[in-house]
């Protein structure tokens, strides 16, 4: 009997906090730099330098944890994590093993079929970032770049409780999209600043016992994750269907071969050999400090989407696409009020159909939009008050992208405010009715579907400005 094997994952990320300093130093953390340029003695690992921890990185964690409904430990300890590298110059990352600040908490998310799943979570704690090695252009040398070293981070470990490489995404995404609604961190996946280290295990279905892992580190997209998990889980598969076992290990997804590969045996905790770091005091967080940032906490991405449901009457699909980013989301709101009042599901359907295609074709944020809520609010109130058909605001909106006119304007300069005169209307119906006694008859014999060659002879006639809505109520009333 072939066995069925059910995946087990746990997703380690690590977010880079928006602090304009390191975590434990003054050197600045801007990306781009010349390599080294920000990099100072206490990077460095020089003697007798002394780490300070940077306040608002704790804050950004607080923050964190609250947004989770976590635990936020009042005393919390920095370790020394003790390892060899050429990236890290102290020869120890400071980061927190046994009293991290933030224990527990969960993330609940929605899968492609609609369904919710909440992952709990083990533990979020901070930790400086190391180095980068350089590999190229130096002929057969590494070079060091240690701009990176002492970036503040946030490590983010879920508990094993995601079972498929789809799950493992709509979880990441989830998280992405809360750690840049609380802006602390930009969530920029190219710059490092969002990464994903991904623990994958099989075991046969119906057994409590889990298998050995293998831990896929740094992976940078979500298109990647579910590729190196997928690849992963098939690994595992085959080896213990050929009768194998498998080694816990550290491996590296290759994007170019579509593959995972063996960096290293996986390290155990006491591999590090883990103390507190004696230069560095315990943590504690203060009362005031726990109630600032608890003020400070904005309308999360799930309680602003079941607003825009209970609000605006979208669907839970609509809400979800428009809640994405607190960015979309405060432009769709700005859309509704510029074209108030109107119906909020046309002003979501331009946005997620036109708008959003217009700038992935152009490779644009939303931030970064041609047009404003208001120019494209403005263009729905035209389609809702009937100055405009639903046809031409396609040309407009086309035209808003290439111009800064306003919708009024637009309209005003090419004569395209739609035609509801009634009289008007019908004078090019009945034009239409006599130029074609043949169709006439058609219909008149039963054959329905005569009906839309009228109407696109009227709307062509009348260079698709007759309101349609009209022209079809009225033709109704002339072929009868």
């Amino acid at each position: 009997m072939k066995t069925e094997w059910e995946t087990i994952i746990g997703l380690e990320v690590h977010v880079q906090l928006m602090t304009k300093t390191k975590l434990f130093s003054g050197a600045p953390t801007a990306y781009g730099a010349e390599p080294n340029v920000q990099a100072c003695a206490i990077d460095l690992g020089l003697p007798g330098v002394l780490p300070v921890l940077n306040e608002e990185a704790l804050r950004m964690a607080i923050k964190f944890g609250l947004s989770i409904g976590a635990i936020i430990a009042p005393h919390s300890v920095f370790a020394r994590k003790n390892y060899f590298y050429p990236d890290l110059p102290k020869g120890y990352q400071i980061s927190q093993f046994e009293f991290p600040i933030v224990r527990g908490g969960k993330i609940q998310f929605t899968l492609e079929d609609g369904t919710s799943k909440t992952i709990h979570l083990t533990r979020a704690h901070l930790e400086e970032d190391a180095g980068k090695s350089l590999h190229e252009d130096f002929h057969g040398y590494s070079g060091i770049d240690l701009n990176r070293a002492g970036i503040p981070l946030l490590e983010i470990v879920s508990e094993p409780e995601l079972r498929s490489a789809k799950e493992a995404v709509a979880y990441l995404k989830t998280l992405h999209s809360l750690v840049r609604y609380l802006e602390i961190s930009d969530g920029n996946m190219q710059e490092g600043s969002f990464r994903c280290d991904a623990n994958v295990s099989i075991r046969p279905v119906g057994s409590e016992k889990f298998g050995t892992r293998a831990e896929i580190k740094n992976v940078n997209s979500f298109r990647f994750v579910e590729k190196a998990i997928n690849f992963e889980v098939e690994r595992q598969r085959e080896i213990l269907e050929n009768g194998g076992t498998i080694r816990q290990e550290t491996r590296l997804y290759d994007a170019d071969k579509d593959e995972t590969r063996s960096m290293r045996t996986k390290e155990e905790a006491n591999d590090y050999r883990y103390f507190p770091d004696p230069d560095l005091l315990p943590v504690a967080v203060t009362e005031q400090m726990m109630n600032d940032v608890q003020k400070s906490l904005p309308e999360l991405p799930r309680e602003k989407s079941d607003r825009f449901m209970s609000s605006y009457d979208l669907s839970l699909y609509d809400a979800t696409v428009l809640t994405t980013s607190r960015e979309l989301a405060d432009f769709f709101e700005t859309t509704v009020k510029a074209a108030n009042p109107t119906d909020p599901k046309l002003c979501a359907n331009w946005i997620m159909g036109d708008l959003l295609g217009a700038l992935n074709k152009a490779n644009l944020e939303i931030t970064e939009s041609p047009i404003s809520p208001k120019r494209l609010g403005d263009l729905v109130a035209r389609i809702v008050d009937k100055t405009i058909s639903g046809k031409i605001a396609k040309t407009i909106f086309e035209q808003l992208l290439e111009s800064n006119d306003d919708v009024d304007t637009i309209i005003e300069k090419q004569g395209l405010k739609q035609v509801t005169d009634t009289g008007a209307i019908e004078a090019i119906i009945d034009a239409v009715l006599t130029e074609n006694p043949d169709q006439v008859a058609e219909y008149k014999s039963g054959k329905d579907r005569v009906f839309g060659f009228f109407v696109g002879k009227v709307m062509k006639a009348s260079q698709g400005k007759a309101n349609p809505e009209q022209v079809n109520e009225i033709l109704k009333q002339k072929l009868s």
